[in-house]
Parts: C-alpha cells; structure tokens; sequence
C-alpha cells in the first residue's frame, strides 16, 4: 500500500509541474485528466491513431510481399534469438542480389515500426543488416532505420503518448525531467550521453523525451550521433553471425569501456559548463 502511494503521489507531483511548465509556455500543451489515465491510459481516437499507424505499416509491408517472387515465406518473422536469424538470414541472402530493393524497404519497414512501438528485438536486426549488407552500408542502414524510427516514436509520443507514459513510468519520469531541466544550457550533450550509454533505455528515451520538454532537433542530433558507436559493433558482429553463441557476446569490456568513454567526453562540455 505504501508503494502505491508513493507511486501516484509521484505522478501527481509530475503531472502538476508539468501542467505548470506548460502554462508558462502559453498553454499549448495538454495535460489528460489523471483519473482517465488510471482507468484506461488512451481515448477512443488516441486508440484510433496508433491503429491508422499500424495499417499504414502492414500497408507498406504487404506491397513489398506482393512485388517478391511467388515462394515459401514461412521463414519471415521477428527473430527472438540467433537461431532464427540465422535462418532469417540463410533466407534472405537468396533475395537480396535480385530483389535489393525489395529487402531494403521490407527491412526499413519493419526496423521503423518496431522502434515505433517500442517492440524488443531491433539488435537482431541490427546483425541481421550487417549480415546481409556488410559493415559500411550497414551501419548507414541502421542509423537511418533507429532515427526515422526514434522520431516516429517521439512525436507519436507527443500526440497520444502522455498518459501511457505517466502510468508505466512515473518515478523513471520524474528522473527525465528534473535532469533535463537542470542541464538545459547543455542538453544536446546530455541527450548524446544519453544515447551512447546505457544509463535509460533507448526505447523510454523515444517515448518520454516530448513528454519532459527536449526538443526535435536536441533529440534528432544526439539519436543520429550517438547511436553511431553501438550501431557500428553491432553490425559488425552480424558479419560473423555463425560465430556468436549468445547475444552477450557482441559487447566485450573493451566494447562497453569505449561506449562510456565516448559518453563522457559526450557529457563533459555539460559537467564544466554546470560547474563554471
């Protein structure tokens, strides 16, 4: 019981502050009435946007099917675990000299959708493009899939996203906030440390980063930069894929020592600025 409390006092403290933020804005924002979002966090037409997303999805998905030669494609579907990219990927290589188009908008796709809607699993595809693809263009692919699909999630965040936010992350939110307000002054670097390192999840990132106030470009600039260094190891190790026994495997200390290093030298323009 003493939980819960703490939980919805937190969000009522959130939601005030920021319904005070944005008055002193101009009032353009919109702050959903919290005893809504305990019941159910989207409205009927809040419902009616994420599904017109989905079809626009499963629209472009299935021209990309119907222009790919009659066969058995039994084997498409998300890979959960190396096992199934790897037959993904024992399939795909067939199509990808005859039909590169094809793969490259099926691959874009569903890369987008599923950092849209926050679906686990875009480090498979990540291998799967360095793959199928090889290091440079790989990497090119990744970068441009995760930022078109980061920003889809932003700004369906800003439009339908505040009370789902509210209700699946308060305290995590209330971090967000009281860290980007105090580092305003250096928020691209912020945002960049944010990206490189593994200090919150990408994907809460994507959905929370309207929700608290940074804005596109903060958020554009530091998403294309900073996921350069982990997009790169990545893709990388999808070369070899038939070598990796366990996803563990693509991050080695000395992986993980340069993605903190390249976080604080990311961060210190902000911590000298703060500290001056």
């Amino acid at each position: 019981m003493e939980g819960e409390v703490g939980t919805c006092s937190s969000m009522a403290a959130l939601a005030d502050s920021l319904k005070c933020e944005t008055q002193g804005e101009g009032g353009s924002g919109v702050i959903v009435n919290e005893s809504k979002s305990a019941e159910f966090p989207l409205s009927f037409w809040e419902i009616g946007v994420a599904v017109s997303v989905v079809l626009g999805y499963a629209l472009g998905l299935g021209c990309v099917y119907l222009t790919m030669p009659a066969s058995d494609y039994s084997f498409l579907k998300l890979p959960r675990n190396l096992e199934d990219l790897q037959i993904l990927r024992d399939h795909l290589e067939s199509y990808t000299s005859d039909y590169t188009v094809q793969v490259l908008v099926g691959y874009c796709v569903v890369y987008i959708f599923m950092q849209t809607f926050m679906i686990p699993g875009t480090v498979f595809m990540s291998l799967l493009a360095g793959s199928l693809f090889g290091v440079f263009r790989g990497v090119a692919l990744v970068v441009f899939t995760a930022t078109a699909g980061a920003s889809s999630c932003y700004f369906l965040s800003k439009l339908i996203g505040r009370p789902l936010v509210f209700s699946l992350w308060p305290d995590k939110l209330t971090f967000f906030r009281d860290q980007v307000a105090k580092r305003r002054k250096g928020l691209l670097n912020y945002m960049l440390f944010l990206r490189v390192t593994p200090t919150l999840p990408n994907t809460f990132i994507n959905v929370a980063s309207p929700i608290v106030g940074v804005p596109y470009h903060a958020f554009f600039f530091a998403t294309v930069i900073g996921i350069i260094p982990a997009a790169y190891v990545t893709v990388r190790a999808g070369i070899t894929l038939g070598e990796l026994q366990s996803v563990g495997d693509l991050y080695d200390m000395h992986s993980i020592v340069t993605l903190f290093l390249i976080g604080l030298v990311s961060i210190t323009p902000t911590l000298i600025g703060n500290k001056n």
